[in-house]
């Protein structure tokens, strides 16, 4: 059993940066798969960044390219997100998600391959 807790989320003015932290409970094994999605009010969950706890492959949705960036810390189990130059339009509760598989490609952009989620960090950024 994994259990995830994100944190880090706040108010910020455009263009301004934050950064998000998932700490994982639990050993996160080599073939995990972690990734950061978000919701906006009235809007899907939509997917933000994945990494690749083997080997620190990433991936990232075309929104957020160029301005996120998703890293993890193995000794300490956590991921983090790093937000710069940030939009209105990022505004959303931003989930954590791991899944228990190796990343192999786009099917690691849907929340459905995920079997364990945070319970989410309110990112608000105002213009």
């Amino acid at each position: 059993q994994v259990q995830l807790v994100e944190s880090g989320g706040g108010l910020v003015q455009a263009g301004g940066s934050l950064r998000l932290s998932c700490a994982a409970s639990g050993r996160i094994f080599s073939r995990y798969t972690m990734a950061w999605f978000r919701q906006a009010p009235g809007k899907e969950r939509e997917f933000v960044a994945a990494i690749s706890w083997r080997d620190g492959s990433t991936d990232y949705a075309v929104s957020v390219r160029g301005r996120f960036g998703i890293s993890r810390e193995n000794a300490k189990n956590t991921v983090y997100l790093q937000m710069n130059s940030l939009k209105p339009e990022d505004t959303a509760v931003y989930f954590c998600a791991a899944a228990p598989a190796f990343y192999t490609g786009t099917a690691f952009r849907t929340g459905a391959t995920y079997d364990y989620w945070g319970q989410g960090t309110q990112v608000t950024v105002s213009s």
